[in-house]
């Protein structure tokens, strides 16, 4: 923790901040066909995550692009909504431009960079977040910057339950003590796979973790999805795997809890440790509260393994080559 702990502890502070600086954007989803969530790495989960939370509210459908290209499908009546922490995201870059070229809706969340020029220029409305992050320790913003945007497009008022919410995210100890008792779980298992399982609710809030341990302790880190596993994956479970799992169950359906169940049993069996992180409820509230906890535990397995989680010399040694390719 001791790189990155410092960052973490913004994290409460991060959505109140979004909370105070939203600016109603007056778009009605009754004017919009369908939603893209553009952008990468840390600053594309928080989209991710949203789009599962209104997955049974939201009347239009939700797609996400990580790459360079827009779908065909996106048009004039697609809000394009694009996340990029530095504003100078050379993917997310290409998806403006196209954006623009199709004259679509658009909102952009940035700290500032070449993004934040264009979306000026061509008065696209700006959520800003504030600078001084590795973009995967700013989640708080994006996140809560698009819990907003949707609660106004479905003509809802999450402000007061956020704002409500925050108040208890400042508890670091609470939520570092959680985290202190998973770590409990799997600290002899720190240098093995850690295998992520969850349902169509929790997985991007298991992709969330997955990138926090990738990025964070430098551990490989997978992610899988019930009930699809189920019919593929599965077959893999026999004898002892040098991995560790994780199961994050939402609790919303419960055949697929009975697949958790089943699983567990399985692994377990064959001298699998398979620990749980699974959700209370499925309010924002919950959401938050798991990813918190996962956050910090991914900060103690990086120091567990001896790793600085402030450091991504692959990740910018891949940006030092691909400039030299223009």
């Amino acid at each position: 923790m001791k790189y990155q702990q410092s960052f973490l502890e913004k994290f409460p502070e991060q959505v109140n901040y979004a909370i105070d600086n939203y600016v109603r954007h007056n778009l009605s989803i009754d004017n919009i066909s369908n939603i893209l969530i553009g952008g990468l790495g840390g600053s594309g989960i928080a989209g991710r995550i949203i789009r599962s939370f209104y997955q049974n509210a939201c009347p239009v459908p939700v797609d996400l692009v990580s790459d360079y290209h827009l779908p065909a499908y996106v048009d004039n009546s697609t809000l394009v909504i694009l996340c990029s922490y530095s504003g100078n995201t050379e993917e997310t870059l290409s998806m403006y431009i196209e954006a623009m070229e199709r004259q679509s809706s658009m909102l952009v969340i940035t700290t500032g960079g070449l993004l934040f020029e264009l979306a000026q220029e061509n008065n696209v409305q700006i959520y800003l977040a504030e600078k001084g992050f590795q973009p995967r320790m700013a989640l708080g913003y994006s996140l809560t910057y698009l819990a907003l945007v949707f609660s106004e497009l479905l003509r809802q008022n999450h402000h007061n339950n956020i704002r409500s919410f925050a108040k208890g995210l400042k508890a670091k100890e609470h939520y570092l003590g959680r985290a202190q008792e998973l770590f409990e779980l799997v600290k002899n298992d720190v240098d093995k796979k850690m295998i992520i399982v969850g349902d169509p609710y929790s997985l991007p809030i298991g992709l969330r973790f997955a990138q926090q341990l990738q990025e964070n302790a430098k551990s490989e880190a997978f992610v899988h999805e019930l009930p699809e596993a189920n019919h593929n994956v599965i077959e893999t479970y026999y004898g002892k795997l040098d991995s560790v799992f994780l199961f994050i169950d939402s609790c919303q359906n419960v055949k697929t809890s009975n697949r958790f169940e089943f699983l567990k049993s399985l692994l377990e069996k064959n001298g699998q440790n398979v620990f749980s992180m699974n959700l209370q409820g499925f309010a924002l509230r919950d959401i938050y509260d798991v990813i918190y906890i996962l956050d910090w535990l991914s900060l103690l397995i990086a120091d567990a393994k001896g790793v600085k989680s402030d450091e991504i010399e692959n990740i910018n040694a891949l940006k030092v080559f691909l400039s030299s390719k223009i």
